[in-house]
């Protein structure tokens, strides 16, 4: 595996590939990265290595002292060679042909290009499939429409090349934006907020409590269960922090009943036509063309135009009593003296002559509301120019801190779920306020570590705060401003560092026991579903559990023998990966069980049942941990075979 990258996702993936499914991986990078620090997988797998060439070396101490210096050289020897198989370091300054067939792209088996810029990503990947057409590629942009030609390109290119449509030559774009902003949004709202997203599907993680005598959870599967209240293994007594349960079986949810909380899998319904718009609660009014009513006007112009309707009734129903004239033609009246249009009351009776003057004193007054409900309208529609600011009733939003590459979809993932947000952006030339005005979202201007401005985004009726700015110090030391102002405020932020997320969600747990506190590396969600796909996965998304993570895929039963010929709960591994459903537009038939569900509107088939026998032709959509998807793909036996 090649591996280029000039952040700390090039290095998580790498510890990724390495740690968890036991590749050989060929890390290229600038040479300023050379000293960034490896994330915790990497460091875990140098660790094991210096302890393979101690017990190496005592080795070849005994060997020497016996005599046998040429056995000793050979063993030292053996033991570096078995330690780098494991990774190759190159520096360079960008993938150029020449790098890259230094990196060995013409024999790799998977290459990801997971540069910040897409420009380079872009260069790299033509280059590199030039190099080898066969070679499958994974590449990071940001652009995800510029991202679906890219892919489109490439492939062709590969066929052409070839001769063949070889289905080795896959290209696959991904987002790290795209991959963490599910989980960082759903971190942000409390309970129903792990979400899933892709194209026809919209599947839910719903974290529940522990409930006593509660045998069964409702939904479509228990994915994990919760490590207990006082720290420690699901369904152990006295375990030690190993963290949640992840895919348990039967007998062990049976077990924990009572004991810890659940995290149970639901489906959201898409609207008609299959879009990423999900039908629960979901955009109203966001990015339409012609915004609500309610939005056109404010509360206070609102309330004047009715306070001047029940005027213009009430002196309808009094012109209809003093003068007996029909209730609409009193109306008629009134408004033709409202509008001044009508012949003055001379001769009439005094009633009448007061109802006239009062009449055109409301007109009067109709007038200003009038031209201020105009230009409020006129404002609105041209509401691409200016930014919204917060309600002053505003509460039980989520006030998100950033509106860059991250923070952007993590606020088009909170309106899809229809999370009233406010943003707050330092910088008046972010690539997020755009989508802001268009989403129609509050923002507020001014640096989040300066006294009022968390104050003027409402935080103190807030619901949650997520961080997601580019510096650590700067969402660290946001959210402990909020704290101060309100103690049990739920705060998610995006930090760099793993193991930084993992000392500050320590540490503020400790602190705050009654808040919820989540802490995000993007690399550290994004890694795995980068390092899935360079090993042929079609990776849907990823949840996390804790601080463990479930990757969601789609699998070709054909071609695993852990899957194909079995039956539903045979293939199932405590663990290790759950079928979910069938994916019926992709099978040639439909399930034969007649207790199978029928299919939904996204072509997928839950519930089914434990004695259906997965056939090679039929398409499954699972819940796997990383290292179940590295046995499922067969690569784990094979790589500790070499290591052995």
């Amino acid at each position: 595996m090649v591996v280029c990258g000039d952040d700390a996702l090039a290095h998580r993936l790498a510890a990724e590939l390495r740690g968890v499914y036991g590749e050989q991986v060929t890390l290229v990078v600038p040479s300023a990265q050379r000293t960034v620090r490896p994330p915790v997988v990497g460091r875990a797998r140098a660790v094991s290595a210096a302890l393979l060439d101690r017990v190496v070396g005592a080795a070849v101490s005994l060997g020497a002292a016996g005599g046998a210096n040429g056995g000793g050289n050979g063993g030292g020897n053996g033991g570096g060679d078995a330690a780098g198989r494991q990774e190759r370091l190159m520096e360079a300054v960008e993938p150029t042909e020449v790098v890259l067939a230094d990196a060995g792209v013409e024999r790799a088996a998977a290459l990801a290009l997971v540069y910040d810029d897409d420009e380079t990503n872009i260069r790299a990947a033509l280059t590199a499939r030039r190099l080898n057409p066969r070679l499958p590629l994974v590449l990071r942009l940001y652009n995800r429409r510029l991202g679906q030609h890219i892919e489109e390109l490439l492939d062709q290119a590969a066929a052409l090349a070839t001769g063949e449509d070889t289905g080795d030559a896959s290209t696959t774009v991904l987002s790290d934006a795209d991959t963490a902003a599910p989980a960082l949004a759903a971190a942000a709202v409390a309970g129903t907020t792990k979400v899933v997203q892709t194209e026809g599907l919209l599947l839910r993680a719903v974290e529940q409590p522990p409930v006593r005598g509660q045998q069964t959870a409702p939904g479509l599967a228990t994915l994990a269960l919760l490590s207990p209240p006082g720290g420690g293994t699901p369904g152990a007594e006295g375990g030690d922090e190993r963290g949640p349960e992840l895919l348990p079986d039967t007998a062990a949810v049976r077990q924990a009943a009572g004991q810890c909380g659940r995290v149970v899998l639901e489906q959201v319904a898409y609207a008609g036509d299959g879009t990423s718009a999900p039908v629960a609660g979901a955009r109203r009014g966001i990015g339409g063309v012609v915004p609500p009513l309610g939005s056109l006007f404010s509360r206070r112009l609102r309330w004047s135009l009715a306070g001047l309707a029940g005027c213009v009734l009430a002196l309808a129903v009094a012109l209809w009593l003093v003068t007996g004239v029909h209730l609409l033609g009193a109306l008629y009246l009134t408004l033709l003296d409202l509008f001044a249009i009508n012949d003055p009351a001379v001769g009439a009776s005094t009633g009448r002559q007061v109802l006239q003057l009062l009449s055109g004193l409301v007109g009067l007054l109709l007038l200003p509301v009038l031209l201020a409900a105009v230009l409020e309208g006129l404002g609105t529609f041209r509401s691409a120019s200016a930014l919204r600011k917060p309600p002053r009733g505003l509460s039980g939003h989520v006030v998100l801190l950033g509106l860059g590459k991250i923070g952007t979809r993590v606020l088009t993932r909170l309106r899809e779920l229809d999370v009233p947000v406010v943003c707050v952006e330092a910088g008046a030339e972010a690539r997020g306020l755009a989508t802001a005005r268009r989403l129609r979202v509050p923002v507020v201007l001014g640096d989040v570590t300066q006294e009022g401005v968390l104050e003027s985004a409402k935080i103190h009726r807030a619901a949650a705060l997520l961080a997601v700015t580019s510096s650590d110090t700067t969402n660290l030391e946001a959210v402990l401003y909020a704290r101060g102002i309100r103690p049990d405020l739920r705060t998610v932020l995006r930090l760099y560092d793993d193991d930084f997320a993992t000392a500050v969600y320590r540490t503020l747990r400790a602190a705050h026991p009654h808040a919820r506190t989540r802490s995000r590396s993007v690399s550290h969600l994004s890694a795995p579903a980068f390092a899935a796909a360079m090993l042929g996965r079609q990776i849907l998304g990823a949840i996390p559990v804790e601080r463990r993570v479930l990757l969601f895929a789609a699998v070709d039963v054909a071609g695993h023998p852990q899957l194909e010929g079995r039956t539903v709960g045979e293939a199932f591994r405590a663990g290790s990966w759950r079928v979910l459903a069938l994916d019926a537009a992709a099978s040639a038939e439909q399930p034969a069980e007649p207790d199978a569900a029928e299919p939904r509107t996204s072509g997928l088939v839950w519930d089914l049942p434990e004695t259906y026998v997965l056939r090679p032709r039929d398409r499954v959509i699972l819940a796997a941990t990383r290292r179940g998807i590295a046995e499922l793909l067969g690569r784990r036996g094979r790589a500790g075979v070499q290591r052995t």
